[in-house]
């Protein structure tokens, strides 16, 4: 008995003969479909890489929440310093290497295997610039956290927003993506923006631009697309989804990337669990409030409730209904 158990727990290793015509498939596969490929072409931003730099940047969005514990106001500077030395290093080569990527440069050519001072120059340029916005960032989330405060009643306070609050997370993530992709950055700031997804269920395209003291509460099921534009003191909820309504298509029949697609929130706009909310065209005037399970495809004059039909409730006993007594 425990010899067979001790052999189910050890390797069982195949004749490498046998795995041949597997491997000659695979290859075949691979190499007949470019799509789903990426050979002989080192220049691509590393998914590693990107998420390692996401966590060292929280670090500097909430030091000491995230992080080393261990900071005071006289190592706060050196801590800091450490940390944008290093995030500007891997981010310099991400970006780099992102640049490169966009190139229509073909493998092979004589070019394409040379480092790109070019693009080299360039990553340094936008890591400076975006670095030089931290500020601006941290001062956005803060306003953030000051609205999940204020608008959850059952958030005790700034600490349990910051460490608990999937919207904050998601928020510190797209704050610093949308920077990036501000600055024409490939890849990168989608990858940024899936891993907040993934760890999240909040899912923010990069482009979308989202105004000071915004609060996503609970979050899971959240989608704000590419071309959105959400004011100041705006609230949502779980399930809402800021949509496109249709995809324009040029004259041959290729989607349009570059037009509109998303809604627009005004200034003070609250949009309630399970609303949808479609259209480029679509502006949610300022102060109204669009009420769960709504679908939306029209705009909504300032200060207004927009709300869908009620539904008719019927009640009827329970023939299963437990005894008074019941118990497990």
């Amino acid at each position: 008995m425990n010899g067979a158990a001790s052999r189910s727990q050890e390797e069982l290793p195949i004749d490498p003969h046998r795995l041949e015509p597997a491997v000659n498939r695979l290859c075949a596969s691979i190499m007949g479909d470019p799509r789903t490929r990426h050979i002989s072409a080192a220049y691509l931003p590393s998914r590693e890489a990107v998420v390692h730099l996401v966590d060292r940047l929280t670090w500097v969005m909430f030091p000491g929440f995230f992080g080393p514990r261990d900071l005071s106001p006289d190592t706060l500077r050196g801590h800091i310093g450490a940390v944008l030395v290093e995030a500007s290093a891997y981010l310099c080569a991400q970006v780099s290497a992102a640049l490169r990527y966009d190139q229509p440069i073909e493998p092979g050519t004589g070019y394409f295997g040379r480092p790109s001072a070019e693009c080299d120059a360039q990553a340094e340029h936008i890591v400076m610039d975006f670095i030089a916005q931290l500020p601006e960032t941290r001062a956005a989330l803060s306003l953030d956290v000051q609205a999940a405060c204020d608008g959850d009643p059952a958030a005790r306070h700034a600490d349990e927003v910051i460490f608990c609050y999937p919207g904050i997370r998601a928020l510190c993530v797209h704050r610093l993506a949308h920077q990036l992709y501000r600055r024409h950055v490939p890849l990168i700031p989608r990858m940024m923006a899936e891993y907040a997804h993934s760890q999240t269920g909040i899912d923010i395209h990069p482009g979308a631009r989202i105004g000071r003291s915004f609060f996503i509460d609970h979050g899971t099921g959240v989608v704000i697309g590419e071309t959105t534009i959400i004011g100041e003191h705006c609230k949502i909820y779980q399930g809402v989804t800021l949509g496109a309504k249709s995809f324009p298509k040029d004259e041959r029949g290729r989607l349009q990337r570059d037009v509109k697609r998303h809604p627009t929130l005004e200034d003070h706009v609250t949009v309630y669990a399970g609303a949808t909310i479609l259209g480029g065209d679509t502006v949610i005037g300022a102060g109204s409030v669009i009420n769960g399970g709504v679908f939306l495809t029209n705009s909504v004059p300032p200060g207004h409730v927009v709300r869908g039909p009620k539904v008719e409730l019927k009640l009827r006993s329970n023939p299963e209904m437990p005894p008074a007594n019941f118990a497990i």
